[in-house]
């Protein structure tokens, strides 16, 4: 599996938090849906950061594991 980089992150709109985090801020997880290439994930803490771009299938096995308390 290759991962990508978006350096200039922010200029894509749409951005989320995950669910998981909490309503006091501090590190979260963003992704950006509907991206082409895959699914981006940046830091919310530096969000003109650059973002990784996982494939799909990747994540979602990633997503499922951390929703079964297996990371």
């Amino acid at each position: 599996m290759t991962e990508h980089i978006i350096p200039a992150a922010h200029a894509s709109h749409g951005w989320r938090k995950s669910s998981y985090s909490g309503p006091e801020g501090g590190s979260c997880v963003e992704v950006l849906d509907g991206h082409p290439s895959g699914v981006p994930v940046r830091d919310s803490k530096t969000p003109h950061g650059p973002a990784l771009v996982f494939a799909s299938g990747a994540w979602s096995s990633f997503v499922t594991a951390v929703k079964a308390d297996r990371h």
